[in-house]
């Protein structure tokens, strides 16, 4: 009787040990899933934290450039002390704050035509504008590009007379601003562009 008691506890313990070794085994491989899973999950997240990151800086990095585009547009007259950004159009709005480019000239190669008030107004940066004389240089700056133009025509227009905006196959520069107590009329400078002589040809 005791011998078979003894068999009898021996089976069911190894029956009990081989249930709890089983048990463990499948909490482990579970565990080790459930852990994987999270791992997973968890790098996910950061990679598209990194990613999302990587776009916010793009974008910044995008936007700014922008800026610093809309800023490299505008205007240096050292002569007459003139150093202003410029807009595109001509409306009271807009020259109050900077220059006007005229919406149908160019902004590059060709005739350039700008506006902007002489007095009166909030900024009035052409106030000097009658002081400028044949061989006075006008410096353009426009996305990056550098144009230097030397002052070849000043002349007084009438308000209705827009040939001086005519598109041209040289580079030129036009201001254009009111004459004062002339309602009717329009001071115009008119510049071309000064071509850089080459260290070869120097020589």
């Amino acid at each position: 009787m005791f011998k078979y008691s003894v068999i009898y506890i021996n089976i069911v313990s190894f029956l009990i040990s081989s249930i709890i070794f089983l048990s463990l085994e499948i909490f482990l491989s579970n565990y080790n899933l459930i852990m994987k899973k999270s791992v997973f999950k968890a790098g996910f997240e950061v990679q598209n934290k990194v990613e999302n990151t990587q776009i916010n800086l793009n974008e910044v990095e995008k936007n700014t450039k922008d800026d610093n585009k809309a800023t490299e547009w505008f205007l240096e007259i050292s002569c007459i002390g003139l150093k202003a950004n410029i807009q595109e159009g001509t409306s009271k709005e807009i020259m109050d704050e900077t220059i006007g480019h005229f919406e149908e000239t160019s902004k590059d190669d060709g005739n350039i035509g700008l506006a902007a008030h002489n007095r009166g107004y909030k900024n009035n940066y052409f106030e000097n504008l009658k002081e400028l004389k044949e061989g006075d240089e006008i410096i353009y700056h426009y996305k990056g590009k550098v144009r230097k133009y030397i002052v070849i025509n000043h002349c007084i227009i009438k308000d209705t007379d827009w040939t001086y905006l005519e598109k041209t196959e040289e580079n030129k520069i036009t201001l254009i601003t009111c004459v004062e107590n002339e309602p009717g009329y329009r001071r115009c400078v008119q510049g071309i562009e000064k071509i850089e002589e080459s260290e070869e040809s120097k020589t």
